[in-house]
């Protein structure tokens, strides 16, 4: 990808930087550094109204195509815009499953019907989404989904339970892969459907996580409903809908996330330096690895925008997210043994570098395991023989 900005990108550039100054300050200047992984429970309400400050002045789903309400940005002025926003400090913004998951899915594969009724709602962060893939006994493997969705007359009646459902419980609606065929298996059978979560058949029990939060659900379905025409795609093709979803989740805001990267490297190196701890060789040498490496994604995510590489968003999430990982247990030496006990000596008062440290651990597991992504690689990129399943 060539990223050298023309002059209307340097301007593009210059606006979205004197419009966040101009904007974060007052009431909003106390958002700066909420919010993100781990830390979706941060004043959630007040990043809610921040979000909806961004879509009065046209800057959500800046990347949409007009006709759908987006700015219809150039991919280099979408990928100023992320890097601008991560650059600001500004707060982690609470609608990216819609706006950067569901909304490019339903211009590829919704009815004009779907397209008109959700769409406008998306970028006026009028409607939060949840993402309803992942299942106790399937984890992150959706071929083995059992949630099962039947029609009965207008509707679609879904029974099953979904887990790790990040941020239902501030949601709206989720979008939710279900088996529709009985007795088909694997990707065979799926549907792709959206589904109200303000219903009585549907409970979300938030799972309390280690680092104090809890963005992450249980959401339990018991005959609820959902209209019969809120299926995306024809019935059957939920697999298809679904892997193109994915897709989608490896875009520009990939490159946002390797600048918020770099000012937490960038933050545990400062702390390192000012308790000498910057002072160990060894310590100075991985702390060296991890800024070369960091380069070394931030070129490959950059790669990964202009091609069509299969093996590209695997790849990438494998390297991000042990490159996290590493990061946070470096933090942990730095810190020494001070960071072994948590900040209040009556609570969990967790800080910065115990939570990075704590949620890291995860980075390996959502959003498709190591081994899920390794066996993506192996068997549908370099075509090796299926692993055996049982």
């Amino acid at each position: 990808m060539d990223l050298t900005y023309s002059e209307e990108d340097q301007a593009f550039r210059a606006e979205v930087r004197a419009w966040l100054e101009e904007h974060l300050t007052g009431e909003w200047a106390a958002l700066r550094g909420l919010g993100g992984a781990g830390r979706d429970h941060e004043a959630h309400d007040e990043r809610l109204a921040w979000n909806r400050l961004l879509a009065e002045h046209g800057w959500t789903c800046v990347g949409w195509p007009q006709e759908h309400g987006g700015r219809g940005l150039s991919l280099t002025q979408q990928v100023i815009f992320h890097e601008e926003y991560a650059k600001a400090d500004a707060p982690v913004r609470v609608n990216h499953l819609g706006e950067e998951l569901l909304g490019p899915t339903l211009m590829a594969f919704g009815t004009q019907e779907q397209k008109d009724r959700f769409l406008p709602k998306i970028v006026a962060v009028e409607e939060l989404w949840a993402q309803g893939y992942s299942e106790p006994n399937a984890g992150s493997d959706l071929a083995n989904v059992q949630t099962k969705a039947r029609i009965d007359g207008d509707d679609w009646v879904v029974d099953g339970q979904k887990v790790w459902t990040s941020n239902a419980h501030f949601s709206q609606w989720a979008f939710v892969i279900c088996r529709t065929e009985p007795g088909s298996e694997r990707h065979r059978g799926l549907s792709f459907l959206l589904v109200p979560l303000d219903q009585d058949g549907v409970d979300v029990r938030p799972i309390e996580q280690l680092t104090g939060g809890s963005e992450f659900n249980e959401v339990f379905f018991t005959g609820a409903r959902t209209g019969a025409d809120l299926v995306v795609g024809e019935p059957g093709d939920g697999w298809k809908v679904a892997m193109a979803l994915l897709g989608f989740e490896r875009g520009v805001s990939v490159l946002a996330q390797v600048v918020g990267f770099a000012r937490e490297l960038d933050g545990v190196v400062d702390l390192a330096k000012d308790n000498g701890a910057i002072d160990d060789p060894v310590l100075r040498d991985r702390l060296a690895g991890l800024k070369v490496e960091l380069e070394v994604m931030r070129r490959q995510a950059m790669r990964g925008l202009s091609s069509d590489d299969a093996a590209g968003p695997s790849v990438f999430k494998l390297v991000w997210a042990n490159w996290h990982k590493r990061l946070g247990e470096v933090a942990m030496d730095v810190l020494g043994a001070g960071g072994l006990t948590t900040a209040t000596a009556d609570g969990y008062d967790l800080d910065r570098w115990q939570r990075l440290f704590l949620f890291a651990r995860a980075d390996t597991i959502y959003g498709g395991s190591d081994e899920v992504q390794r066996n993506i690689l192996a068997e549908r990129v370099l075509g090796l023989p299926r692993e055996a399943r049982g």
